[in-house]
């Protein structure tokens, strides 16, 4: 009797135990039906090609169900193959009357009516490194063809395969009428099967034992023979990766470490011996420890604008979905539903289709509903997060849609009577969705979309007046102590309330201006740049960088946004950033020789060097400028001399010391919180990694028209 391959499994589980199996004598293949069906096994191999997908009028036979017996192949009774047996069951799918409504005539009808169905089935095998295909022809009577119903099955014998390989079997008709059906399958090897006898390769195997050793794995052979072991990574699909080959001579042991083990981590073991079976296992699958490990290796990287890739040494059976990151640092809010999840293809780049960039949005890859990775990938280009509430909009019906406020404890319907932000702002916030003065950041016609509003001005409308009679309260305050002439030190920075035309600056701890001006050295290092710029206005700093102002760049020009942008900093007492490059420090060089410099598509670097020279001239760069270049990309002396009069740091090994120099040197080491720079320099170190790691080219250039640089 044949061991279905269900039971099979059932018996060997993680420690095979000894299954006979039925023994074929026929040495070529060979093809059988159920009662009532014809078949005919077409001679040969052929090519597996699938074909695209074809409708037919009138009823098809289509493949339903795939199922595998594990067999002996026997031309001598000592010398046997294990063979896999494939049986594909079959249905009609599909009416006559279809026929009809394709345009065939009564007559023609009832011809197809009397007679038989047929169909070619075709069965592709893949056990690496071979891969076979057989095709079947069968044929149903008339009377037997019901749509809908099943009309029996086709018996293949049958694929030879190795010992411990794991199989793919694909079976699909000819014409395709629907999705191939698969099935993946591990055989056992000598060690679950009552064949050693039978099977010559099986006879000078060495037997691996694998056991624990601590936290490690020890894997022993205790026979004294000669043998290989090779130690890989399976990745499916596609091809393995070797990690480790040897030949060794027993009895041997090879220790494993822990930290090594991934589910994909697989071990052949055979001798050296001509023609030597092979004993194929992969211990680790269900080992906590390796998934651990390979959630631990796994990584999430951004390739470009909305694109990134997930890389894993093993495939990785997760879901993939976008989520929205508020700033308060609140967990980010899952927007399942009404966005699908997606599966994980590790390797591969992925991107979401037809959602716009937001930089609140932020990938998450997780398992079981636990999060196991997290990417905010539009962070660094798009700027810090926004104070935006999202809005979802959900299909109830077929016109009908309801809106929710996505927030903390779930998503407030609007409008609501709770106590939380957006019901409070529920009128103003269906106001602005129904005008269309939130920005639509995804779209489906079956589930919902999603709405992303800014609550800038809500907040500036119910506390304009408290931040007016505190401004005002504060000034009083700035000229008692100035008339007591009992100001304290530290605090330095300048608020800037202007009423009725009036302008009145007081002393407040408040945020300072940094104004970043770079060269354009390539998308890698325009992301470093964004990197920087995100991490510094984590920090009690207005950040200003053309990376950001592409529209106004587009508009002005990069004269003019510079002069304004530098004319806005130095009147705030703010601080200009000079970012040095190799390309930067060449373009210098180049303007200190020549006066002039080709510029770049979104370049300042041509306006800053006319404007920014002669304050460094004239003596007037001391406390209004600071030069920066990043570790591993310039050497200090390369900075042109004439700009090494302002303080010159090198990021991230000098960040303390360059941040202290933004905030004015008011914030004391003691005051800064050591996370806060501990986050800035990994930010830093993640994106010079990027940077320094990639071999991106810069961009092509544009001619920008610049004039002279205006006075301040």
């Amino acid at each position: 009797m044949p061991v279905s391959w269900f039971l099979l499994s059932l018996a060997l589980g993680r420690s095979p135990v000894v299954v006979s199996l039925e023994r074929l004598m026929e040495p070529q293949d060979t093809a059988r039906c159920s009662l009532g069906l014809s078949c005919h096994l077409w001679d040969g191999d052929m090519l597996c090609l699938p074909g695209s997908l074809e409708s037919a009028p009138g009823p098809v036979l289509v493949p339903t169900h795939l199922q595998t017996e594990l067999v002996l192949r026997c031309p001598q009774e000592t010398d046997c193959a294990l063979c896999v047996r494939v049986v594909v069951h079959l249905a009609v799918h599909g009416h006559w009357e279809e026929a009809v409504e394709a345009g065939n005539s009564d007559s023609e009808l009832q011809e197809s009516r009397n007679a038989s169905l047929q169909a070619q089935v075709v069965l592709s095998f893949q056990a690496y490194p071979t891969a076979r295909c057989a095709l079947l022809e069968v044929r149903v009577p008339a009377d037997l063809v019901q749509p809908g119903q099943s009309v029996g099955s086709a018996v293949f014998d049958c694929f030879k395969a190795g010992l411990g390989a794991e199989v793919h079997i694909w079976s699909y008709t000819m014409p395709r009428y629907q999705k191939e059906l698969n099935l993946t399958q591990r055989l056992p090897d000598c060690r679950g099967l009552e064949v050693q006898d039978s099977i010559q390769s099986c006879w000078a195997l060495p037997w691996l034992n694998v056991s624990t050793d601590g936290d490690n794995v020890l894997l022993n052979v205790s026979e004294e023979q000669d043998f290989s072991l090779l130690l890989y990574l399976n990745h499916v699909p596609g091809p393995f990766k070797s990690l480790w080959y040897k030949n060794l001579t027993g009895p041997q042991n090879i220790t494993l470490n822990h930290t090594d083990l991934v589910p994909c981590l697989c071990i052949q073991v055979w001798s050296v011996e001509s023609d030597s079976e092979r004993i194929v296992f992969c211990p680790f699958k269900e080992d906590p420890r390796a998934h651990r490990n390979l959630w631990h290796i796994a990584r999430l990287r951004v390739l470009s604008l909305g694109r990134w890739q997930l890389d894993a040494p093993c495939s990785l059976p997760a879901k993939v979905a976008l989520c929205w990151q508020a700033p308060d640092q609140s967990p980010c809010q899952s927007l399942v539903p009404p966005m699908p999840q997606k599966n994980v293809t590790v390797n591969e780049p992925q991107e979401f289709l037809s959602v716009r960039d937001h930089p609140n949005l932020c990938v998450q890859v997780s398992t079981w509903e636990k999060v196991q990775l997290q990417e905010c990938l539009w962070a660094d280009s798009l700027g810090p997060f926004k104070d935006d509430m999202l809005l979802v909009e959900m299909k109830t019906g077929l016109n009908n849609t309801s809106v929710c406020a996505l927030e903390s404890g779930g998503c407030t319907p609007l409008p609501s009577l709770a106590s939380t932000r957006a019901a409070r702002l529920g009128e103003q916030l269906l106001q602005d969705f129904r005008s269309h003065q939130c920005m639509q950041l995804w779209n489906d016609d079956n589930l919902g979309s999603l709405w992303a509003c800014p609550m800038d001005k809500y907040i500036h409308r119910r506390w304009v007046l408290v931040w007016l009679a505190c401004l005002l309260l504060a000034a009083v305050l700035f000229f008692f102590l100035l008339l007591k002439k009992d100001r304290r030190k530290g605090e330095c920075f300048l608020v800037r309330l202007t009423l009725t035309g009036s302008t009145i600056l007081v002393a407040a701890p408040g945020t300072r201006t940094a104004l970043l001006l770079h060269s354009a050295d390539g998308a890698g290092y325009e992301r470093l740049v964004g990197a920087l710029a995100s991490a510094l206005s984590q920090m009690p700093l207005r950040v200003a960088v053309d990376l950001w102002s592409r529209r106004e760049l587009s508009a002005h020009g990069a004269l003019a946004w510079f002069h304004e942008q530098r004319r806005r900093t130095l009147q705030e007492d703010g601080v200009v950033i000079l970012l040095f490059s190799p390309e930067a420090v060449a373009q210098s060089q180049q303007w200190l020789q020549l006066q002039t410099v080709e510029p770049g598509p979104h370049d300042t670097l041509a306006a800053w060097l006319s404007c920014v020279l002669p304050d460094f001239l004239q003596g007037r760069a001391t406390g209004r400028y600071v030069g920066v270049y990043f570790d591993g990309l310039l050497h200090p002396d390369t900075v042109p001399a004439p700009f090494r009069v302002a303080p010159l740091f090198s990021l991230p090994s000098q960040l303390p010391a360059f941040l202290d120099v933004l905030q004015g040197g008011c914030s004391s080491a003691s005051r800064r919180p050591a996370d806060r720079v501990e986050r800035v320099a990994q930010a830093l170190l993640s994106a010079l990694d990027s940077c320094t790691s990639s071999s991106e080219a810069p961009g092509c250039r544009e001619e920008w028209d610049l004039g002279p640089c205006p006075a301040l």
